[in-house]
């Protein structure tokens, strides 16, 4: 009695039409170990009849079956919607035909003449089907959470879209006032009074910054994104147009190679070049900056470089400045909220795309990021288009 609680139950349906073989396949899965049930049955419409009234744990067929093939089994079983492992039992199956009934949806094959083997292929047959089952449910409850997630993020960037929108005008309130403050009153009162204002009119114009900021970075991701073909090198141009003082300032030169045409949305991409160079400029070294864009089709797509000769960015920090907010520097050092490049991120992310960079401190730094090509033409046939469009290899702008 002990030994028949220790046995596994196993529902079987065998399609065979041989009594004496399904008697010693029953019996030889009697000695695996298992405790039998199930029904033997000789063509296709009592195996259909079969699967609807009790659906087994496993189907035993046999190759052959004279009116039809075991094989066909396979068939109903997708036909009814039914995911159970299928083992195939035959007494002369060759290595091709095996491998090609495997092929087309058999678990396994066993020959009759090897029974001996047919308790470890139901095991594992069971196995993978148990293994399966846990995979998809683990998939679908990943595709729940991630359906949470994408909810949750969307909420909450509605959230710090309203709050930062809503709090632009009382903040606006609050910096002119107390402009208004030191300016009427600056020198009136005692050097105390004059450095309390001073402290909530610069509070009030970084809190007004910081608002705006967070208000554009939540707009990244409101933005319509109507992909369609954005030409590169006029997408360059507008951003360099919009950094014009920027770069007269700063004396820095833009070196651009012909650009492609790329899938996407040109005002965010006009963006993301445009926070890049202003960057490149923002933290250069003792030497005038010098920012060279190129590009390069990859298996993804686009890759494109934004390379520059500036201070250069920690190994151990090249993660966390795409991070909101995230800042390296001290703002007495170098002005801004670290928030330029977090909305790159979450442009090109938004795009299918990917951004990273390649730095050492004081060495410079290389930002690449990836975009998708056009779906009409491969990225080596743009790149050739582009190129004829233009009678010089590069183009600058000089600052």
């Amino acid at each position: 009695m002990a030994l028949a609680h220790n046995l596994e139950r196993l529902q079987v349906l065998l399609v065979e039409d041989s009594a004496a073989d399904s008697e010693l396949v029953l019996r030889e899965l009697r000695r695996g170990g298992f405790e039998v049930t199930g029904e033997v049955v000789g063509s296709a419409e009592q195996f259909r009849s079969a699967l609807r009234a009790n659906p087994p744990d496993i189907v035993l067929a046999d190759y052959n079956l004279g009116q039809w093939r075991g094989m066909e089994a396979v068939q109903i079983l997708h036909e009814e919607n039914l995911d159970i492992p299928l083992i195939l039992v035959s007494g002369a199956l060759g290595d091709v035909l095996a491998v090609e009934c495997i092929k087309q949806g058999a678990t396994d094959y066993v020959l009759k003449g090897s029974l001996a083997r047919l308790s470890v292929s139901v095991r594992r047959a069971l196995q993978e089907k148990l293994l399966c089952r846990e995979r998809l449910q683990a998939e679908k409850e990943l595709g729940k959470k991630v359906e949470e997630l994408a909810r949750s993020n969307r909420e909450l960037e509605q959230f710090a879209y309203a709050a930062s929108h809503d709090l632009q005008e009382p903040l606006r309130m609050v910096a002119a006032y107390t402009q208004l403050l030191a300016e009427r009153y600056h020198g009136k009162l005692d050097e105390q009074a004059d450095k309390y204002i001073h402290y909530a009119v610069d509070g009030a114009l970084r809190m007004q910054a910081l608002i705006q900021d967070l208000l554009a970075f939540s707009r990244a991701g409101r933005q319509g994104m109507e992909m369609e073909p954005a030409d590169c090198n006029l997408v360059i141009g507008e951003a360099l147009a919009n950094l014009q003082l920027t770069l007269h300032e700063s004396g820095a030169v833009v070196n651009y190679e012909p650009l492609p045409v790329v899938l996407g949305n040109a005002p965010q991409l006009r963006q993301v070049f445009q926070n890049l160079i202003a960057n490149a400029i923002k933290f250069h070294g003792p030497q005038s900056p010098v920012v060279r864009i190129s590009s390069r089709p990859s298996d993804e797509g686009w890759q494109f470089s934004v390379q520059d000769n500036g201070i250069g960015i920690a190994l151990e920090d090249v993660n966390s400045i795409f991070v909101v907010f995230q800042r390296l520097h001290t703002r007495m050092e170098y002005p801004g909220n670290g928030i330029g490049l977090a909305i790159c991120k979450k442009i090109i992310e938004r795009h299918g795309g990917r951004i990273w960079v390649e730095s050492r401190e004081g060495e410079g730094s290389t930002f690449k990021f990836i975009l998708p090509a056009l779906p009409s033409a491969k990225p080596a046939v743009a790149q050739a288009v582009r190129s004829e469009n233009y009678e010089q290899p590069s183009r600058s702008l000089v600052g």
